[in-house]
C-alpha cells in the first residue's frame, strides 16, 4: 500500500511533470491523449520576426531591477550560441556554394571548361572557383545558379569564376560577350574586366569587352554601376557606359540621343587631350542635352573641370530643377549629400543602395584578373 507521503507516489508525480515541460520520464495517458486530440492543430509556419524594442531611456540601477540581471545574462548566452549556429551555417553554405558553382551548358557547339569539352549530348558541366570558361567562334553557354541569375556566354568569351561565397558571386570576363540575368540581391554579383568593375543593381544587362580590355555596358531593366577606384558609373535601364584601360568607366548616356551628343561625349571622356578640346566638345554636350540627359549632365558635374561646372550645373538646373536643400554653392563644391539627393530626384533609382553596397564592399580592387 502507498501511503499518503510514500516516496514512490512523488517521484511517479515528478515523472509525469518531466514528460509534460520535455516529454522525459513516464508518459501521462491524460496528456497523450490531449496531444493526440490536439495534434491537427499544431502550428507549422515559421516563427514570426519581430521589430527590435529600443527602450526610450537607458536603464537606471534601482534596487527593484536586481533580478533583471541574471536574466540578462542567460540572455546574453542565448545570443551568443545563436550567433556561433548562424556562423556555422553561413560557413557550411558559403563552402557548398564553392563546391558547387554554376552549371554550365552548352547553347551551341562545345564550349570549353578547362579541356573538358561541355556538348549538348555531353549534358552539363560545373564551372568552379578558379576555373576558366571559354567558347570559340562557333560556341556559347549558359550558366546556371538558383539563387543568383542566368548568364548567357556569346561566342570567343573567356570568363574566370573568383568567387562563389553565400554574399559575393565574383567572376571575370577577360574577353567577349555576356548578357546577365541577376535576381540575387544588390550587389551581390559582381564582373570584373580589365578596365572596371560591374556591379549587379537587381537588373539584366550586357556586357562586352574587346581585345584591348575596352568594354561597354547596356543595361535593359534595372541599373548597373561602374566602378574604378574613385571613379563611378551608373547606368539604368536604357541607358549605355564605356570604359577604357587607364581611364575607367566613362560617361552613360541614352542610346537614342544624337549623333553630335555621343560623340562629343566620348572625345570628352577618353581622347580630349587639352582643356580647349574639353571645353569645346563638353559645350556641343550641353547644348544638346534633352530632359532624360540629366542622367550624363548630373555624371558631368563631378567630372567637368571645375571652370566649366556651372555651366552644366545650370543646364541640369533648367532641364532637372534641383530639390530643396541642394544649393548650387553645395554642387560646384562636389558635396556628396547633395549630390546624392539630386540623383534621387532624377528618378533612376536610389543611390542609398550603391553606398550601401559601397560601405559592405571588402574587395575594392577593381580589375583583379591579368589575362
Amino acid at each position: 500500500m502507498v501511503t499518503e507521503n510514500d516516496p514512490r507516489e512523488n517521484e511517479s508525480q515528478a515523472g509525469r511533470h518531466e514528460y509534460l515541460w520535455d516529454r522525459s520520464g513516464e508518459p501521462d495517458a491524460e496528456i497523450q491523449k490531449l496531444e493526440s486530440l490536439l495534434g491537427e492543430f499544431r502550428h507549422n509556419r515559421p516563427a514570426p520576426v519581430f521589430p527590435e524594442i529600443v527602450p526610450e531611456r537607458p536603464w537606471k540601477f534601482l534596487p527593484g531591477r536586481i533580478g533583471f540581471f541574471p536574466a540578462l545574462a542567460a540572455a546574453t548566452v542565448a545570443v551568443a550560441v545563436f550567433a556561433v549556429v548562424i556562423y556555422r551555417v553561413r560557413s557550411n553554405g558559403g563552402s557548398q556554394l564553392n563546391a558547387e558553382g554554376w552549371t554550365v551548358s552548352s547553347v551551341e557547339g562545345a564550349p570549353r571548361i578547362g579541356q573538358k569539352a561541355i556538348s549538348r549530348r555531353a549534358g552539363s558541366g560545373r564551372l568552379r572557383v578558379g576555373q576558366i570558361l571559354e567558347t570559340g567562334p562557333q560556341s556559347s553557354a549558359q550558366l546556371q545558379d538558383e539563387d543568383t541569375g542566368q548568364i548567357e556566354v556569346g561566342p570567343n568569351t573567356r570568363l574566370r569564376l573568383l568567387a562563389m561565397n553565400a554574399g559575393l558571386k565574383r567572376v571575370a570576363l577577360d574577353r567577349g560577350t555576356i548578357h546577365a540575368y541577376i535576381w540575387a540581391p544588390p550587389g551581390e554579383f559582381v564582373v570584373d574586366t580589365p578596365s572596371a568593375m560591374t556591379v549587379d543593381l537587381g537588373c539584366a544587362y550586357t556586357l562586352h569587352v574587346d581585345d584591348s580590355g575596352a568594354g561597354l555596358v547596356r543595361t535593359s531593366l534595372g541599373w548597373v554601376g561602374f566602378k574604378l577606384h574613385g571613379r563611378e558609373s551608373f547606368i539604368p535601364a536604357g541607358a549605355a557606359c564605356a570604359t577604357r584601360p587607364q581611364f575607367g568607366p566613362g560617361t552613360p548616356y541614352f542610346e537614342d540621343a544624337s549623333t553630335d551628343f555621343r560623340n562629343a561625349l566620348a572625345r570628352f571622356d577618353f581622347a580630349d587631350s587639352t582643356p580647349e578640346q574639353r571645353a569645346g566638345d563638353l559645350a556641343v554636350v550641353i547644348a544638346s542635352a534633352r530632359k532624360r540627359d540629366a542622367l550624363t549632365l548630373w555624371h558631368l558635374l563631378s567630372r567637368a573641370d571645375e571652370s566649366q561646372r556651372t555651366l552644366v550645373f545650370d543646364r541640369l538646373e533648367k532641364l532637372a530643377p534641383a530639390p530643396t536643400g541642394v544649393t548650387e554653392a553645395g554642387i560646384l563644391h562636389l558635396d556628396p549629400a547633395m549630390l546624392d539627393r539630386w540623383w534621387n530626384e532624377l528618378g533612376f533609382d536610389d543611390i542609398s543602395v550603391w553606398r550601401y553596397w559601397e560601405r559592405n564592399w571588402r574587395g575594392t580592387s577593381a580589375a583583379t584578373s591579368g589575362r
